[in-house]
């Protein structure tokens, strides 16, 4: 049986143009898993139960704080690709080669197992730890595609800014799930049937 060894192994710096369809989805779900796991295992370390925060609570109040976030962020979104150069708002391509030939089912999916798996970690851990200002700024951080131009830097960090803030006022984890849900599957949705009419 032939050693592995892990000399041989060398990291690099690759482009979103350089990987395949396959490995961009197994790039995408392996980080939304290690997401989940730190999120659980820091909501542990807080002593608190992750089952309890994923409980949907009596009252249906937190579905007008997750609309009415996700109706606002949606418009400004629109506005900004609208009105704002392609090249300010620039992500290097990652939305355009996750969305643009994914089926409508599989977008669905992507945006919900971002979305849990981020709140999870950002809302339920995080933001218990450090409030929501922090958060907000961690969460921009790792947003890193969005970190050369300014505009969609400040967009994500209002965004995070706005989630926490419903997570506090509606007091369950769900407002914030359902907004950043409603959030990258519309967007989502766009880009995949804007880029079909293009063609």
């Amino acid at each position: 049986m032939k050693k592995f060894d892990l000399k041989k192994i060398r990291l690099r710096q690759v482009s979103v143009d350089q990987l395949d369809d396959r490995l961009l989805l197994i790039n995408l779900y392996a980080t939304q898993a290690l997401t989940l796991i730190i999120g659980i295992i820091w909501i542990l370390f807080q002593h608190r139960n992750p089952i309890h925060l994923l409980q949907v609570p009596d009252n249906d109040r937190f579905w007008m704080f997750g609309l009415g976030l996700a109706a606002a962020v949606i418009l400004v979104d629109l506005l900004i690709s609208r009105f704002v150069p392609d090249d300010v708002s620039d992500d290097g391509g990652v939305n355009e080669r996750l969305f643009q030939a994914r089926p409508v089912w599989h977008i669905i999916v992507m945006s919900f197992v971002v979305s849990v798996c981020e709140e999870m970690l950002f809302r339920g851990a995080v933001q218990h730890s450090f409030g929501p200002y922090w958060t907000s700024i961690l969460f921009a951080a790792i947003h890193v595609r969005y970190l050369r131009h300014w505009i969609p830097t400040g967009l994500v960090f209002s965004i995070s800014y706005g989630l926490g803030w419903i997570y506090i006022e509606s007091g369950t984890l769900w407002a914030p799930i359902m907004t950043h849900f409603l959030v990258d599957a519309t967007m989502g949705l766009i880009i995949r049937f804007r880029r079909n009419e293009e063609r």
